[in-house]
């Protein structure tokens, strides 16, 4: 089983990329947002690797973090999503987007991925809601009980009449709420929403 590669890139194709390992190469199978950050070719790379074995094929699927792969593999547990499927809302989410995504309840952000119409989108987020990969940094456990939080209605008032306010004033509702959880960290737990809304507004334009 192969957990991480480490090598200089080969090659990059429309999804996948060739790493030389010691002169041995491997197709690693990724989500475009990973292949837009890996680099070019001739420069190092170190990848987390997914292995696949099937009874007529073996394939490898590589990822720019932990996080992504926890994703790819936690998306899979629901009916319909696939390997492909789940690369695809890696694609057009990053994995902290798709960990919002779900823990708001958002699913027209995860419908925004090719090949996920609004039927998966809504089991994806119901069926994930209150799960996270495993191994997922305590940071990032804490934003995703917080936005799970605001989902749900059980934050306090003040949070979600300030998330309400900047969400009124075009911004995401991720957004806002990230805002406003940073707005939290400043001024404490017990501020009001107009506190929280000028805080949050300062997070948002930084």
């Amino acid at each position: 089983m192969i957990g991480k590669l480490k090598g200089v890139i080969d090659e990059i194709g429309d999804d996948y990329v060739l790493i030389d390992v010691h002169g041995v190469c491997y197709v690693a199978f990724c989500s475009a947002r990973t292949l837009s950050r890996i680099g070019s070719v001739g420069e190092a790379v170190t990848l987390f690797i997914e292995t696949y074995v099937r009874e007529d094929q073996l394939k490898l699927y590589g990822f720019i973090s932990g996080d992504e792969r926890g994703w790819f593999n936690l998306l899979q547990s629901v009916q319909g999503v696939g390997a492909r499927v789940a690369l695809a809302i890696l694609s057009t989410l990053s994995a902290g987007e798709v960990s919002n995504a779900i823990a708001l309840g958002d699913k027209t952000a995860v419908s925004r991925a090719p090949g996920v119409g609004p039927k998966v989108a809504t089991r994806i987020v119901n069926e994930l809601k209150n799960k996270v990969p495993a191994g997922l940094s305590g940071s990032d456990n804490e934003g995703v009980a917080f936005r799970q939080e605001v989902s749900e209605g059980a934050a306090p008032a003040a949070v979600s009449d300030a998330i309400s306010a900047l969400a009124n004033l075009g911004y995401s509702r991720d957004q806002a709420a990230g805002a406003v959880s940073a707005a939290m960290k400043k001024a404490g737990e017990g501020a009001d929403s107009a506190t929280l809304i000028r805080l949050g507004l300062k997070e948002l334009a930084n």
